[in-house]
């Protein structure tokens, strides 16, 4: 706890925090998990969460955005080539650790669905290497995992964003279609991307994270895994 407190505060008194939100539909992309989860199993000897395919998203639009990949050190930015994705991971004992899923931009789905079981189950167990918990690049937090609508997040030093991922839930929407508008069932959550303002700007960090939104909105039902 000490060290986390140290790293957070260090962080708050570090970086200029600003935060973006955005509201995602991700009613496909809950239909195409449901669809896909059991013979996904079978084949891959796996589960597949929601978690693989947000990071996914993340990854396709930090090759959109970069900066978003980037370190401060003094008067340089440095913008990272590896794409080393943080996932937050909450331990039995209260605690938190932040395994690296290494290069996720060289994963597929599949890559990155094994990868994320194989740290988080580590984690859990106490049973993870030093250098799988250093040299992430960006982070991502699930905190619907624990039924919360959102949250802001703090930035993993020396990293300039991370994002925060809340809750799915069934929300009452206006859908527009050629024949007029109507009021249907949407599976809905909210984003929350903190973001470190000396280097990335309103705009930026709001369209990175209306980027990621949008790729899940968009997620194609027709394809495999």
């Amino acid at each position: 706890r000490k060290y986390i407190s140290n790293h957070m505060t260090m962080s708050l008194a570090t970086s200029a925090h600003v935060t973006s939100f955005a509201e995602a539909d991700v009613t496909n992309l809950v239909a195409w998990r449901d669809k896909s989860k059991h013979e996904f199993e079978k084949r891959e000897g796996v589960k597949i969460t929601f978690t693989p395919l947000f990071i996914e998203a993340i990854v396709k639009c930090i090759k959109k955005y970069p900066m978003l990949n980037s370190s401060v050190v003094g008067d340089n930015i440095i913008i990272k080539k590896d794409i080393n994705v943080g996932m937050a991971t909450a331990l039995p004992d209260g605690n938190l650790i932040v395994p690296v899923i290494k290069n996720a931009d060289h994963l597929n789905l599949v890559g990155l669905t094994k990868a994320f079981n194989d740290l988080a189950t580590r984690a859990r167990n106490n049973n993870l290497k030093p250098e799988e918990i250093q040299n992430g690049t960006y982070t991502f937090t699930n905190i619907g995992n624990f039924g919360s609508i959102t949250g802001i997040p703090i930035i993993n030093q020396p990293q300039v964003g991370i994002l925060a991922i809340g809750v799915i839930r069934k929300m009452p929407a206006v859908i527009e279609t050629a024949n007029g508008d109507f009021i249907g069932i949407r599976r809905k959550m909210i984003l929350c991307h903190s973001y470190d303002h000396r280097i990335i700007n309103g705009a930026m960090g709001g369209q990175f994270v209306k980027a990621v939104a949008d790729a899940l909105e968009q997620w194609d039902t027709s394809i495999d895994f």
